[in-house]
């Protein structure tokens, strides 16, 4: 059973029972997914304050729009600048976030650089991570009508909970609050649960949501492989 929490490109959110082993697993797997990066990067003139290998660094972790070639080919991204702040947004269309910056020039000073991007997996390096997977238990949230009176729940805790006349549930889900939390709070309980809260956040090559799908297909074919091999 999944229930949706929240889903946009960024993040994704559900309620699960599937066994935590499978979850981790699925965490684990983020690292097999093939994603798009900057591997190596040629500089031809570099008249900024910073070291040649500290540019390369900072080009070689901006996020790319993931792209399907195929392994072994390379696409190149170019970026020629003069004066000024230099963003991410000079190697074009291809990355995600414009407003990345690199490096400030001087009113002459020059930059002059060739970055060749390839696919790879995060298991190899985590310029090709597309993401995090991360959950917690789910931890049932209960307010009685005695607890309705406990407005500084909503002061201490404005993710969670609100009060409009009585204390309310904002975002249950929202909620790391454990039993002995609000043992003080007469009619607030929090009962543990087996389910799952899953958290997905991507770093924008491709959307949460596939991040998931295809770090499970990442675990079916690692079965298929030792398929294979116990036959």
């Amino acid at each position: 059973m999944i229930k949706l929490i929240q889903k946009t490109p960024e993040k994704a959110v559900f309620l699960s029972d599937m066994d935590i082993s499978l979850a981790n697993a699925i965490r684990r797997s983020i690292n097999e997914v093939e994603i798009l990066a900057i591997d190596t990067v040629d500089i031809y003139k570099n008249d900024s304050a910073l070291y040649d290998h500290i540019i390369a660094h900072r080009i070689g972790l901006i996020p790319l729009k993931n792209q399907k070639i195929k392994q072994g080919k390379e696409i190149s991204l170019k970026l020629q600048a003069q004066g000024g702040e230099v963003l991410s947004k000079e190697f074009g269309k291809d990355v995600v976030y414009e407003e990345i910056p690199i490096v400030l020039l001087e009113k002459e000073q020059e930059l002059e650089v060739v970055a060749k991007a390839r696919i790879g997996k995060g298991i190899e390096h985590a310029k090709f991570s597309p993401g995090i997977l991360y959950y917690r238990h789910y931890n049932k949230i209960e307010i009685s009508k005695e607890g309705e009176k406990h407005s500084e729940l909503a002061e201490l805790h404005p993710d969670i909970f609100e009060f409009d006349e009585k204390l309310k549930l904002k975002n249950e889900y929202a909620s790391t609050l454990e039993e002995d939390d609000l043992k003080d709070y007469k009619g607030i309980t929090i009962k543990p649960t087996e389910q799952l809260v899953v958290f997905i956040e991507s770093w924008g090559q491709i959307d949460a949501e596939e991040i998931f799908t295809e770090s499970v297909k990442a675990i079916e074919d690692n079965l298929k492989d030792l398929e294979k091999e116990l036959k």
